[in-house]
């Protein structure tokens, strides 16, 4: 039988390498791409040997051409932490937008069913807890946030208006923070902050009085659902997360005890538009795709502190990326 091939676009980033590992592992050619913007190839190296793998050095908001049979398209191609999407808010938009369109247009053109990688930030600052799929969200447009936020909410939007219009296969998976080994130490959201002051022997800093709350999901345990919901027939936005909630503070004392710290935790203000809880609502993921988490937090903390440990010295002291152009 002949085997399916996929294109992972934002392939050398943090889930993008998983799910790179993950279709390999299930049989499929995979052709990643990435403009290593925020990706990293490390990632990916050990794939570069594998002739079930090819690699595409593109960046996705211009226009992508891919020769051969493409079968499924995942478009996970996007900064997606704060910093990343503070400094490079242009690109931020363009890859949601522009690239949305061209990923699109290549599942069009190829006949192939796409899977958009959505977000929970989509619910901006939820006035509804937990957030289901049916909630429209609290986002500010304009905001320091909203080039992430709106990116995605028209990613979902002409993703949606493809399926409807064209009758392309389409899926839409938002996901809730997710975190394991790959993240980017210095990617500035909570769990690497955290792990990374605790092995720089510092005190960890918890934004506002540390009451927000985020849900946190082991990425196997995403990239499971997300391989579900591609393999589905549904259309619609799917919750795919770990619905079990703790606060920031809670979180960060979770680290140092981890950790084995004797570090004090830090307060500093809450930025703009910081989200003050994250909740998914997975009623609709278990009830369709059969799916929750498995992975407990004291597992997939232990696992994702160890990969930390293991990395070269120096990367815990690399500073946020900076970046050169913002057109």
């Amino acid at each position: 039988m002949e085997k399916k091939r996929v294109l992972i676009t934002g392939a050398a980033g943090f889930l993008g390498s998983h799910l790179c590992d993950r279709f390999i592992r299930e049989g499929f050619d995979v052709v990643g791409m990435d403009n290593l913007v925020t990706g990293d190839l490390r990632n990916i190296e050990h794939l570069f040997k594998l002739e079930e793998f090819e690699f595409y050095h593109h960046d996705v908001s211009k226009f992508i051409h891919v020769p051969g049979r493409i079968d499924f398209i995942l478009h996970f191609a996007s900064p997606a932490s704060p910093i990343d999407y503070l400094k490079i808010p242009i690109q931020t938009l363009k890859v949601g937008a522009l690239g949305t369109h061209n990923c699109l247009g290549l599942a069009k053109s190829k006949r192939a069913r796409i899977l958009v990688a959505s977000t929970s930030e989509v619910y901006g600052d939820p006035l509804v807890h937990p957030q289901s799929e049916e909630y429209w969200g609290n986002v500010n447009p304009v905001g320091p946030r909203g080039v992430y936020d709106e990116a995605k909410r028209f990613m979902e939007s002409i993703t949606m208006a493809y399926h409807t219009f064209h009758g392309l296969e389409t899926r839409i998976v938002r996901i809730f923070n997710t975190y394991g080994p790959r993240m980017r130490l210095n990617d500035g959201r909570a769990l690497p902050a955290f792990i990374g002051q605790a092995l720089r022997g510092e005190d960890l800093t918890v934004f506002g009085d540390g009451s927000q709350t985020r849900s946190f999901c082991y990425v196997d345990d995403l990239v499971e659902g997300i391989y579900r919901l591609l393999h589905s027939d549904y259309s619609h936005p799917v919750n795919i997360g770990n619905p079990v909630e703790i606060s920031l503070l809670e979180f960060a004392q979770e680290i140092i005890s981890l950790t084995g710290t004797d570090r004090k935790i830090i307060f500093k203000p809450l930025p703009v538009d910081d989200p003050k809880q994250r909740k998914p609502d997975i009623s609709k993921a278990k009830a369709l795709l059969g799916w929750e988490p498995r992975v407990d937090r004291a597992k997939g903390l232990r696992l994702t502190y160890d990969y930390f440990r293991s990395l070269p010295r120096e990367d815990l002291y690399l500073q946020p990326k900076e970046f050169n152009s913002t057109r």
